[in-house]
């Protein structure tokens, strides 16, 4: 069986209605039109964003793991008897956890601590083991753990590793791209995304600037070392992940994280979408970008639904921002 869904020359059906894996659900996600957050700007400029909640183990990692086991299975480099560990954030083990479960492979995931309970549970569902790194060290510190792990027993594991893994890109490159291409109608004049691995906005921006050179890939980063954007990398104080390569970006913006943070919270209130503060994040720079121009299609992509932060510091200021908003 094969792992990735194949379409025939029209790209994906419009509609699905018999799948025979899980799977073949990953990708192919909507295009949804901001039409409430985006008062205000010039009738000529519309902005638009992929839902990647849409994707079953919710969130666009799925398409960047279940590439990165796929070509370890073609490679050989993955085996019956070993197993899958990588480190991550949350959303790429929720991913790898989830493709390990289909396939049949233990999963192991070096975390922080920190993460949200709710990314700890869903891990932890899918049947995968959670080993903890220090919750002041973030992404960096379990890339660390993750290595020193690898290294004392290699023969025992497959490791994708999301940040110097050229499939991550790839899988944006070969689906991402392509789809917002397609509902765009070729029309896409500038594309919005936060960086962590950066494999989202690598692949899909170098897709998109094969079909037009003119569009415009804007990465979204926070504008501090220590913020609370889980997800997201602050490129200048990081361990920089292999697959970015900044020349290939027309800008990046910083975003702070009250205003990701607000993002999210008018999302809800205003486009009845729950996200996390990293859509918050792209959001917040795709609205700066919109100010800018007179005219354009800007495509942003929200990397997952909300739900998973519900525990998380995001939340502990939405009466405050209910409190500023009535007062204007």
């Amino acid at each position: 069986m094969s792992l990735l869904p194949v379409w025939g020359e029209g790209g994906p059906p419009s509609q699905i209605s018999r799948v025979s894996s899980v799977l073949h659900l990953v990708g192919n996600t909507p295009l949804f039109e901001l039409t409430k957050v985006t008062t205000g700007l010039s009738p000529r400029v519309r902005v638009f964003t992929k839902l990647e909640g849409f994707n079953p183990g919710g969130s666009v990692k799925d398409r960047a793991a279940l590439k990165m086991v796929a070509e370890g299975l073609r490679a050989g480099a993955l085996t019956p008897g070993k197993t899958i560990i990588d480190s991550t954030s949350g959303n790429t083990g929720i991913a790898l956890a989830l493709v390990g479960a289909v396939l049949g492979y233990p999963v192991e995931l070096v975390i922080p601590e920190n993460v949200s309970i709710e990314r700890k549970k869903i891990i932890a569902a899918y049947g995968a083991k959670m080993i903890y790194s220090s919750p002041l060290e973030g992404s960096d510190g379990a890339m660390r753990l993750c290595r020193q792990i690898l290294h004392e027993t290699p023969e025992r594991y497959f490791k994708p590793d999301q940040y110097f893994n050229t499939a991550n890109p790839q899988a944006h490159y070969e689906t991402t791209g392509p789809e917002i291409w397609r509902q765009t109608q070729g029309q896409v004049t500038h594309f919005v995304a936060g960086i962590g691995t950066s494999g989202t906005i690598m692949g899909t921006g170098r897709y998109l600037k094969e079909q037009n050179p003119q569009i415009q890939i804007i990465a979204v980063e926070p504008d501090d070392a220590f913020h609370g954007l889980e997800g997201l990398k602050h490129m200048a104080s990081s361990i920089v992940p292999g697959i970015y390569h900044e020349g290939e970006l027309d800008r990046k913006i910083p975003v702070g994280t009250e205003e990701a943070y607000e993002a999210v919270y008018r999302l809800g209130r205003e486009e009845g979408i729950l996200v996390g503060q990293s859509s918050g994040a792209a959001l917040w720079a795709s609205l700066k970008v919109a100010r800018e121009i007179e005219a354009g299609v800007i495509v942003t992509l929200f990397p997952d639904f909300g739900d998973k932060y519900l525990s998380t510091n995001l939340w502990v200021g939405w009466k405050d921002f209910d409190k500023k908003q009535a007062r204007v």
